[in-house]
């Protein structure tokens, strides 16, 4: 029976992994009759992924399917011989994870996010809902450099073009929210940009709180974020992403090489608008905005 090891930065009720089993059922497989998984869940830990790819390595799992950025890093560097096929993973060409998206080459294959790319977006919309903004919060997350660095190369891109100021904030683990929103309360500016990262992904209620409580206009690339109560989401169908990983994991068993599946790139990005907090905000949304969306929450 083929093993799969799962690694990921996220925690297991994050919810995204339902999307693999689903593509998986569909390809006839059924978890304990042919296939079965070994879990190494991360919680948010960047700093525990190395010591799990090493785990999922040792265990000789016969893929290793490695959930965004850091674990596809993480899964590289241990292993240039188990399959990899990485889901949601950004830039990972420029990162080195593989060699071009027609062929990666080596041993990882699999779907590449544009998260980072949406950053700019994000900004543009906030901007639309409080267009006197002068100045925006940025709360990021330092443990992960590698995909923080794209999106926050894309924030500061965004406010030389929409001419604001932008005011970082680092919160490297879930027990610094509380001082991090004091200080986003300081200087009265009610913009904040929350960029994905798998720790914000694990605690996203969290961050939905703080941001609800505090007043902010506050937008996160990642749907929950706005289904749970937070303003505004802009982010790729990580959902639809990680189904599709199912599809690779299936070629592989079946023996074709990673290194002669391209990589897809996730085209589909969904704007969510949560009209119950705008008006607990007293906010009216901008009808341009209203009309773009992809789901408005009553």
């Amino acid at each position: 029976m083929p093993v799969v090891g799962i690694l990921s930065p996220e925690g297991p009720r994050t919810g995204n992994i339902e999307g693999l089993y689903a593509g998986l059922r569909e390809l006839g497989y059924v978890e304990g009759s042919n296939i079965t998984f070994e879990y190494r869940w991360a919680n948010g830990s960047h700093e525990k992924l190395a010591e799990f790819a090493a785990d999922l390595v040792r265990l000789r799992v016969d893929v290793i399917v490695a959930f965004v950025t850091p674990a596809s890093l993480a899964a590289k560097r241990a292993t240039a011989t188990i399959p990899i096929v990485m889901v949601g993973t950004a830039d990972p060409v420029g990162i080195g994870v593989i060699a071009s998206l027609a062929h990666p080459g080596g041993n990882v294959t699999g779907t590449s996010s544009i998260a980072a790319d949406t950053v700019q977006k994000q900004f543009e919309l906030l901007r639309e809902v409080i267009p006197d903004a002068s100045r925006f919060h940025v709360i990021w997350n330092p443990g992960n450099p590698a995909f923080q660095t794209l999106q926050i190369k894309q924030a500061k891109a965004a406010a030389t073009s929409l001419g604001i100021e932008l005011q970082f904030h680092e919160a490297k683990a879930s027990d610094l929210f509380p001082s991090v929103f004091e200080d986003v309360a300081r200087d009265g500016s009610r913009a904040l940009v929350i960029l994905i990262d798998p720790l914000y992904m694990v605690h996203y209620q969290a961050l939905v709180e703080y941001s609800v409580k505090g007043r902010y206009v506050a937008t996160m690339g990642f749907r929950p974020f706005a289904e749970a109560g937070g303003l505004m989401s802009f982010a790729p169908n990580y959902a639809d992403q990680y189904k599709r990983s199912a599809v690779y994991v299936d070629k592989i068993l079946k023996g074709v090489s990673p290194a002669d599946l391209p990589v897809e790139q996730a085209m589909k990005i969904e704007l969510v608008v949560n009209l119950r907090t705008a008006r607990k905000l007293g906010i009216n949304m901008p009808t341009s905005i209203l009309l773009r969306a992809d789901q408005l929450i009553e």
